[in-house]
């Protein structure tokens, strides 16, 4: 530490970014020198309808040292292994998004590009029978695999669905007990330097005045300081994606949680369905310019599979994102970032990514531009990559039977999706610059699923022996199968964790990784160690 190190960071607003980012800072800033206050106010609510994650959820868990069952407890958890999506690509169809990967590489080759090469000499199964996430969620099926797992168990990738809220709670107490000061109060102005513009402290209602080096803005679509304080302004892509509202409600239910999301694709949008222990989350997103609100609350009532546990709640937002993330001293979180709309559940890891970005990029209180400029282009360029993957569930349809349909399906996309379309079409090929969050199976999930089918596949994929590919990718099928049915169901794994209302005394205790199912193959099987991206 020295005279330019940061010594107080304020961060303004509380929910689930707020508490993120308090409980990562007493973690990682925990050096006796640094203060970290949290400012937040109960007459104030949080959106908070963000309950399905992706797999990164659990590094950021792990990082700060929590128990995945003690999570698990509190927040009402139950996992995921994908998204099932109805009707996107035409009404009446059906396919499911996995965590993982599609089947193994062989000799250097994409499997899917295999795969695109036997689904051209016969009828094959949907790729997702090569997906061992996939194909467990298809049996309602779960375990965790253990550290030292084989194939093809290891490659059953999962995150969570939970209440935000109690997340965020949960993280509150973490925090608190490593340090963050929290201050209840309601800001009512903010004070900025003369000279260089940036912020020195925010005014409570009760006269009361917090000052800090750093300010981490995490009040939600307002953006108290990144734009009300700091003007740093919106890039507004509701050109690409026309939803601007949404209503949310929980709902009761009987049964067993599915372990993953659906996303179900209605006349003028979609709706979410999130199974948590202790209830429903749904919701229906969509375009106010073709359905008003009122007709809006009815369909989404119509469609729940349960009774509502509160009022329906609605939501306005506009798509896209601040021009700049970190603006001065202030950096934004959240929805203060940004927003695109949960249909991939990317809203808690931009949290999770800004919060990692930012640690990597710690300033001092010179606040180097190199660091906020680089910092900057991360972020835009992670935003603007879930913004095509998201704009390419809308375009790539065959729907025309409604308006909102027919105009997501003839609009324009951005450039940098509109290259990603015409090469998979060409002969499925995927360029991910290895900083993107979707990867190689997310796309080929999403495109093979919506109708954008190859003309051709690599040339590469002639140069395997059709005879050792065909029996590759069967036993690879196989396995994943055996696997799954192997498993024990989703509800049984929740019940042998110990969680309500699952919970069953004898089964209290979690079991150990060593007691899930494992498999292995041969040595030459075509499993192999496999680097690329889960998500």
């Amino acid at each position: 530490m020295n005279e330019h190190s940061i010594r107080d960071v304020v961060i303004v607003g509380g929910g689930t970014a707020g508490w993120m980012a308090a409980a990562a800072f007493s973690r990682f800033l925990n050096n006796g020198f640094t203060r970290i206050t949290l400012v937040e106010s109960e007459e104030i609510g949080t959106v908070g309808v963000g309950e399905a994650t992706i797999p990164p959820i659990i590094t950021f868990n792990r990082m700060l040292g929590i128990n995945e069952n003690d999570f698990l407890r509190e927040t009402g958890a139950t996992f995921k292994l994908g998204i099932e999506f109805v009707d996107w690509g035409g009404k009446g169809e059906r396919y499911f998004h996995p965590f993982g990967f599609h089947g193994r590489d062989l000799e250097g080759v994409h499997f899917h590009q295999l795969y695109l090469r036997e689904r051209m000499r016969q009828v094959m199964p949907d790729i997702s029978a090569w997906s061992m996430s996939a194909t467990a969620a298809a049996g309602g099926r779960f375990a965790r695999p253990s550290g030292d797992a084989q194939s093809p168990i290891r490659d059953l990738l999962y995150a969570f669905h939970f209440d935000a809220g109690l997340y965020a709670r949960f993280l509150r107490g973490y925090a608190e007990r490593g340090g963050v000061r929290r201050l209840e109060g309601r800001i009512v102005d903010t004070v900025r330097d003369d000279t260089s513009g940036f912020v020195r402290s925010v005014r409570l209602a009760d006269g009361q005045e917090v000052a800090g080096d750093l300010f981490i803005d995490c009040s939600g679509f307002r953006g108290l300081l990144i734009e009300d304080a700091m003007k740093t302004g919106y890039e507004d892509w509701s050109q690409w994606l026309p939803c601007d509202r949404a209503i949310a409600v929980p709902t009761a239910y009987a049964g067993d949680p599915d372990p993953f999301t659906r996303a179900t694709a209605r006349g003028a949008g979609w709706q979410w369905r999130i199974p948590l222990q202790h209830r429903m989350g749904n919701g229906l997103v969509y375009a106010s310019a073709f359905l008003d609100d009122d007709a809006a609350e009815r369909l989404l009532l119509h469609n729940l599979e349960g009774e509502p546990l509160a009022d329906p709640r609605r939501i306005s937002f506009t798509t896209g994102r601040r021009k700049l993330s970190w603006n001065g001293n202030v950096v934004s979180l959240g929805l203060s970032s940004g927003f695109i709309e949960p249909l991939e559940s990317t809203s808690i890891h931009f949290i999770q990514s800004g919060i990692a970005k930012l640690i990597a990029l710690f300033p001092d209180k010179r606040f180097n531009p190199v660091e906020r400029n680089e910092y900057n282009r991360q972020m835009r360029d992670l935003y603007e990559d879930v913004r095509d993957f998201i704009v390419l569930h809308y375009k790539a349809t065959r729907r025309d039977d409604t308006p909102f349909w027919d105009r997501c399906r003839t609009m324009d996309v951005p450039d940098s999706l509109a290259r990603k379309i015409d090469l998979f079409r060409a002969k499925g090929r995927l360029f991910r610059d290895g900083l993107e969050l979707f990867a190689t199976t997310s796309w080929v999930s999403v495109c093979l699923g919506q109708h954008i089918v190859p003309q051709e596949y690599e040339p590469a994929a002639d140069a395997l022996d059709p005879g050792k590919v065909a029996m590759a990718l069967e036993q690879m099928r196989r396995g994943y199968l055996e696997t799954a049915q192997a498993l024990p169901s989703h509800a049984d794994f929740l019940r042998r964790c110990g969680l309500a209302p699952f919970a069953r005394p004898e089964l209290a205790a979690a079991p150990r990784a060593a007691d899930l199912p494992t498999f292995s193959f041969a040595s030459e099987s075509p499993f192999a160690t496999d680097t690329r991206s889960p998500v």
